[in-house]
């Protein structure tokens, strides 16, 4: 590296004078994290000092006047397939099922091409960003017409987005009782050579890294259980995660009980599927011997709740998971089962979602010392299933554990600079943020952010993406879509 580019590297940002920064420093959200008119300095791609305004620097190579702004760590996206972006609201599919919505969406996907991949990558992380999402692992396990990861990944580089690219796989086909037509999976042992390639070529685990690589064998319903075994095995070898979808909704429950007599999580023990290491997409149906095995072997969840319910899935148990002590991040899964990007709507949508879930368990009769009894139904317990700031700790705190990041989730010295600043005075926060900033961010309605900061580089700026020239690549994402369902046959 040039003297130059270290100069460069060791810039100084401030973020200064915030009316509020939640630092989501401590395991238990609010708890002396929130700061008022505060400030925060930069410098190289790590937080040096956070504290009271009066206290840190006044000056720095760049400051950001964040006065009538809240801070909040950078939200954390745990699972998307971003090539999707190019199938949203696709008519054919828009009142589907999980596997009625693949089957109608396989043989268009089989026409995805390198360009398609990219494009629509980097059109996926523009809408993250600019609803604060700094890091994102995205599940591309379909490779027709010589597309590649490295796709993927590339368009991450170009774009400023921290990065867990998970090289998916799909092997079993319709032919061998699989969902997937046999036109779009692959051969097992192409699968993992270049499992092996990736890993070696892209991988980084040093501490503020901007690319990790996992293995992502899809599902139950389209690999094998030697691909599982041996993909888990590589993994391991290497030091990388492991990702899959489980227990999605019925029909996926009912394919792991016909074809494997046992039940997802179950399924996942036997394959070696469990450990801090492992995070499964979904889990709308994992059942209690299912939680405690997860929270004892610490697997993590990517909850995707706009895509449960748009598929009609149903409500993932998350407070029971978080009660129980199994790891939970927030996703946004595919943009054609979502069909958005938008970080902070998601995770709306998980609060509210959450106390929907509780209103409909079935009622509790409890016995008092006294002898006497009392029935409570699910909204005697109290409307706070779920807080918001239980919820954004979810996006920050717990996607940052779910993805293996210590260096990112939360705002203190020493680590990586990812951030999102969001303008209170906007329409959506008028009357809710003078109360509470951050409750309004998922209370009131879903805000874009003014500023996104990954590695103390702005990556968005006063709402604008300063990375790439977000109209041209649209107008292209477009056409690309409008060809990609066109050459359907």
């Amino acid at each position: 590296m040039t003297q130059a580019a270290k100069l460069t590297d060791m810039r100084t940002l401030l973020i200064q004078n915030a009316d509020c920064i939640a630092t989501f420093s401590s395991e238990k959200p609010g708890q002396g994290t929130e700061l008022r008119n505060a400030s925060l300095f930069i410098r190289g791609n790590q937080i040096e000092a956070i504290g009271p305004a009066v206290e840190l620097p006044q000056s720095a190579d760049e400051v950001i006047d964040a006065r009538h702004h809240l801070v909040t760590p950078g939200l954390i996206n745990t699972h998307h397939h971003m090539y999707q972006s190019l199938t949203r609201a696709i008519p054919a599919v828009q009142n589907a099922e999980l596997f009625g919505w693949l089957r109608g969406l396989y043989p268009i996907w089989a026409a995805l091409t390198p360009e398609m991949v990219f494009v629509s990558t980097q059109v996926a992380m523009a809408e993250l960003l600019l609803s604060g999402c700094t890091t994102s692992s995205d599940h591309l396990y379909i490779y027709p017409n010589g597309v590649r990861l490295d796709d993927s990944i590339e368009a991450a580089h170009g774009i400023g987005m921290r990065f867990v690219a998970s090289r998916g796989s799909m092997s079993v086909g319709q032919s061998q009782g699989g969902l997937p037509p046999d036109r779009v999976v692959e051969r097992e042992d192409a699968i993992l050579k270049d499992s092996q390639r990736l890993i070696e070529a892209w991988h980084d685990a040093t501490h503020g890294s901007m690319v990790n690589v996992a293995l992502a064998p899809c599902s139950p319903f389209s690999v094998s259980q030697d691909l599982m075994r041996e993909s888990a095995q590589m993994a391991r070898s290497y030091g990388v995660r492991l990702h899959t979808h489980l227990a999605e909704n019925d029909h996926d429950l009912a394919y792991s009980r016909e074809k494997f007599n046992c039940t997802p999580t179950q399924y996942a023990q036997d394959l070696g599927w469990l450990g801090p290491d492992v995070w499964h997409a979904h889990c709308v149906k994992l059942d209690d011997e299912g939680i405690s095995l997860f929270a004892a072997s610490q697997t993590g969840v990517a909850h995707c709740p706009c895509s449960n319910m748009r598929l009609a899935s149903g409500i993932a148990p998350i407070r029971k998971m978080l009660n129980a002590g199994v790891p939970v991040g927030l996703g946004v899964d595919g943009s054609a089962s979502n069909d958005a990007a938008h970080m902070v709507n998601e995770a709306r949508q998980a609060l509210l979602l959450a106390r929907v879930g509780r209103a409909m368990q079935p009622p509790e009769t409890r016995t008092s010392a006294d002898g006497s009894t009392r029935t409570f139904f699910g909204c005697d317990l109290g409307p706070a299933e779920m807080t918001a700031r239980d919820m954004l700790a979810v996006a920050t705190r717990g996607g940052a554990q779910v993805l293996g990041r210590p260096d990112i989730g939360h705002l203190a010295a020493g680590m990586c600079a990812d951030l999102a600043l969001f303008d209170l005075r906007a329409l959506g926060f008028g009357g809710g943020a003078v109360h509470d900033p951050v409750g309004a961010l998922l209370l009131c309605a879903s805000a874009q952010a003014a500023y996104t900061v990954v590695n103390g580089r702005v990556v968005v700026r006063q709402g604008q993406l300063t990375t790439v020239d977000l109209g041209p690549i649209l107008e292209r994402h477009n056409r690309l879509a409008v060809q990609l369902a066109n050459q359907t046959h």
